[in-house]
């Protein structure tokens, strides 16, 4: 029970250490309200679903890791790398940075429609400096939630690390690594911008009348399914003059 509460405590004292010195990660504010599952009842008339599935978002992964090349995000805090006053015993050849990789750890990156939920598991390799060079790797599993903003006419995603898994490094340093790769996300990542403006927005000419019908995005709901999201677009509409 001793060896317990230590390994408790330790595990405690790495995440407050964690945030103190690195600070906790900067989240930035995310745009719009949180997307609702369908109503019950059915969806309005001026309603059109746009289905994605599984197979099509990892038909995107794959063509992002092999056009792209792997993403790298630097790690740490804001402060730039020339305003930054580091020791000797932290200069070397760490480079602060975390990379994704199409797989690894036994993890394969991407992203998941299940039990209602959308997940995207990324594995990594990456090296810090604190106290000495630490090389790491692993896998961190996020989450995804989605908000509207009607003004903008935009679907945000907001990425959130929910834990970290590192292979052959003391859990202790989960911690450290979990703020890091959140911070990164947070600066670098979030808000996703998963559908915009013209996207959304229609505008349907009507040369008769020498006008156009112009459609706004005014609710958007979400059904997440095992394998597929459904994104339910609620559409308002306007006749415009001259606008053909």
């Amino acid at each position: 029970m001793r060896y317990v509460a230590i390994l408790l405590l330790g595990i405690l004292l790495g995440g407050g250490a964690a945030i103190f010195f690195l600070g906790a990660p900067p989240a930035k504010a995310v745009p719009g309200q949180p997307v609702k599952p369908p109503d019950q009842g059915g969806p309005p008339p001026s309603t059109v679903v746009i289905s994605l599935e599984q197979s099509f978002v990892d038909a995107i992964m794959a063509s992002m890791f092999s056009g792209l090349g792997t993403p790298t995000f630097h790690l740490g805090q804001n402060t730039p790398a020339a305003e930054r006053i580091e020791p000797a015993l932290f200069q070397g050849g760490c480079t602060n940075e975390i990379t994704l990789l199409p797989e690894g750890s036994g993890t394969k990156t991407g992203v998941q429609f299940r039990n209602g939920n959308i997940y995207a598991p990324l594995a990594f390799t990456g090296n810090y400096n604190l106290g000495g060079c630490i090389q790491f790797k692993g896998w961190a599993q996020t989450s995804i939630k989605l908000q509207f903003d009607q003004e903008k006419q935009t679907v945000f995603g907001y990425v959130t690390v929910e834990g970290v898994n590192l292979e052959g490094v003391n859990p202790i340093a989960n911690n450290f690594v979990t703020v890091f790769v959140q911070g990164a996300i947070n600066q670098k990542v979030n808000p996703l911008v998963l559908v915009s403006e013209p996207q959304l927005s229609l505008m349907i000419p009507v040369k008769a009348s020498n006008g156009a019908v112009k459609a706004r995005a005014k609710d958007v709901r979400a059904e997440i399914l095992d394998g597929s999201l459904k994104l339910y677009l609620t559409y308002e509409f306007t006749g415009m003059k001259g606008q053909t």
